[in-house]
């Protein structure tokens, strides 16, 4: 069977088993297919299945609510899964077969270079094919060109960029007046060299009085031992690490930490779940700091709510990683298919662009000149549940995520040079 056949083997078995989830026979028209082209096996596979996770509870949501309405009646969202194994090449097979297969939305996030891929695949094939135009929701690639120079209509980005992520931690690290010495280190890809790239840029515009002692660039998905790396750390002096690594590459990172004795500060993208608190531990309290759209321990009954739903609904602590931007994406999708009254790609990105969305007490919009979602930031540091302002803790350990930094859609956003090319 060939890689495309079995793609599609997987997306058939798993729209029929989401039609049957939301009881599909009730449906007047067929499900409107979105087809999630994620890494889900490999090194990142755990970071696929909570991508997975999150987007079959949003879409579960909508359905319940009634679907969405279009010309041929109220229909229900369909998610079908395919594996591109964190592997460009296997994307893009995906992509083909995503269309092939009826899809009208492209989702995808945890690889810049991946997402970087697609924009230019659907470019090409929206142009070629004008019958079959899709969208691109992204959730999770940041690499900040992609709603710049390589802005493009049919791509919509609802995460903070890096940019925004950097400039939201570095408001806590301008503060944090006894880290006067830094190490950099990330993954080797344009991710993770625009991550590098901006906290040298930063630092020296807010704390020129750090110093950079060290910078690492490493093969992403590769390294299963750190302790060199965190070796090199100690012996440069720093104080405090900034990262960008994500999945296990955040995971062994941390833990090598941990078995390394390094005693400084992690500022991080994403070292508030996924295994990181439990693979730093005690060690990891007051010290690691992580910055995201939105934490469980984020004040307000609309957050518990939102948070306890997702419990619920994957009450395993293996599986608690609730990302609440791919819910408010699937949420402005279901409003932009309303607007357009049907699943047209113009009409559709037309009304997408023009989003705004409220979920668990956080709002956000759409910015049109570049596709890039406008929202506030959260910064967090580890403490250990049940102290002030930590009720929750993550994945069942004895650790969650104190809010102390909560940022405006105005103090994270940044200008754009993106020049929209529209249909």
């Amino acid at each position: 069977m060939t890689r495309t056949a079995t793609l599609r083997v997987f997306a058939r078995f798993t729209i029929v088993l989401l039609a049957f989830l939301t009881n599909s026979a009730a449906w007047s028209a067929q499900p409107i297919k979105l087809a999630l082209i994620e890494g889900l096996s490999g090194p990142f596979g755990n970071t696929g299945a909570a991508v997975v996770r999150n987007l079959t509870m949003a879409i579960e949501e909508v359905n319940a609510s009634g679907g969405v309405n279009t010309a041929q009646g109220k229909r229900p969202l369909a998610l079908l899964q395919y594996d591109s194994k964190s592997n460009n090449e296997a994307a893009l097979t995906a992509l083909q077969a995503a269309v092939q297969d009826g899809a009208s939305y492209i989702l995808q996030g945890n690889s810049s270079a991946t997402a970087t891929a697609l924009i230019e695949a659907i470019n090409k094939h929206n142009k070629r094919d004008p019958q079959r135009r899709v969208l691109f929701l992204n959730y999770a690639a940041v690499e900040p060109s992609l709603t710049n120079d390589r802005c493009s209509f049919w791509h919509f980005r609802f995460d903070a960029h890096a940019d925004m992520r950097m400039t939201a931690l570095m408001e806590v690290l301008r503060a944090d007046q006894e880290v006067r010495s830094v190490y950099l280190i990330g993954q080797d890809y344009s991710f993770g060299r625009a991550v590098v790239s901006e906290a040298r840029r930063q630092l020296q515009s807010k704390r020129s009085d750090v110093q950079v002692v060290g910078e690492d660039l490493h093969p992403i998905g590769k390294i299963k031992d750190f302790l060199p790396y965190i070796s090199k750390i100690k012996a440069s002096g720093a104080q405090a690490v900034i990262t960008g690594n994500w999945g296990n590459d955040l995971t062994l990172l941390v833990k090598a930490a941990r078995d390394g004795g390094f005693e400084g500060k992690f500022y991080t993208f994403y070292g508030n779940a996924l295994g990181a608190p439990a693979a730093i531990g005690e060690a990891g309290v007051d010290r690691v700091v992580a910055v995201a759209e939105w934490m469980p321990n984020a004040p307000g009954a609309a957050s518990e709510s939102f948070y306890k739903r997702f419990l619920k609904r994957f009450p395993d602590p293996a599986q608690d990683y609730a990302h609440l931007r791919m819910h408010m994406m699937i949420q402005a999708l279901a409003r932009a298919i309303d607007k357009a009254g049907s699943t047209d790609a113009v009409a559709v990105g037309k009304a997408l662009e023009n989003a705004q969305t409220s979920l668990a007490g956080q709002a956000g919009f759409m910015r049109e000149q570049d596709h890039q979602f406008q929202q506030p930031l959260m910064v967090a540091v580890m403490q250990r549940k049940g102290t002030p302002g930590v009720p929750f803790g993550v994945e069942g350990s004895d650790y969650g995520f104190k809010i102390i930094k909560r940022l405006s859609p105005e103090q994270v956003s940044m200008p754009t040079n993106c020049e929209m090319q529209r249909p």
